[in-house]
């Protein structure tokens, strides 16, 4: 939690600095939270909360913020009549909840490395059919997964299935979903894990309801296609 900066303004009082203060460091023990102070890193209008995010290699970066200013108010003469029909000073309440958004996706982006777990992929799986001939059977395989809600991909260029996979697995899509004549056959699709490679056959539904499992589950590795198999 930072302290009072030394650029405090001289409309600042310190005795109004010190109520902010002390209310943060009030909310934070009665909600059991451990702090630290960092001396002289305060926003020059009020005391503020930082809530740091490590980062896969162990770098750390400030995101979110909850800054208590009691000096805005006065300064722009702020009045609100409250329950008692009396007029009282407001307090702001600043709040960052991601911090800068292009910062917070850009540590998210690192931290996985762009292998987003399931849940949070900008595209879940990757349907490659084997041939143009497959082409019909792979757009209906792509509907049912947009309509359980997954983010799914038809790659129906025509190039060779190694390619596909490799475009997709470059790309740290999850699931790729290989459908040839067998597949398309029995209503299944052949699954292979970004991480995990080939999971062999499933079920259509079988993949929907195990790729929601995982979805709900928010990276417990059990929920995962590859712990089913």
């Amino acid at each position: 939690m930072p302290r009072k900066s030394s650029a405090c303004c001289a409309w600042c009082e310190v005795s109004t600095w010190d109520h902010a203060e002390a209310s943060l460091k009030q909310a934070l023990e009665a909600a059991s939270q451990p702090y630290t102070i960092n001396a002289g890193d305060g926003a020059f209008y009020g005391p503020k909360l930082d809530f740091d995010v490590t980062d896969a290699i162990g770098r750390q970066w400030q995101c979110a913020t909850i800054q208590l200013d009691y000096q805005m108010p006065q300064r722009f003469d702020l009045k609100y009549v409250g329950a008692d029909n009396a007029e009282h000073r407001p307090v702001v309440i600043h709040r960052a909840i991601f911090g800068s958004f292009e910062r917070f996706i850009a540590i998210l982006i690192e931290h996985y490395a762009g292998a987003f777990p399931l849940w949070l992929a900008p595209v879940q799986a990757a349907v490659l059919p084997i041939a143009d001939r497959h082409a019909d059977y792979a757009a209906t395989v792509q509907a049912r997964l947009e309509a359980a809600g997954l983010k799914a991909e038809l790659d129906a260029r025509q190039e060779k299935i190694n390619y596909k996979i490799r475009e997709a697995q470059l790309q740290k899509i999850p699931y790729m979903l290989v459908v040839g004549d067998k597949e398309a056959a029995e209503g299944t699709v052949a699954v292979r894990s970004r991480s995990a490679g080939d999971l062999g056959a499933r079920g259509l539904e079988e993949f929907v309801a195990q790729a929601l499992r995982e979805i709900a589950a928010k990276g417990d590795p059990a929920a995962g296609l590859a712990a089913a198999s």
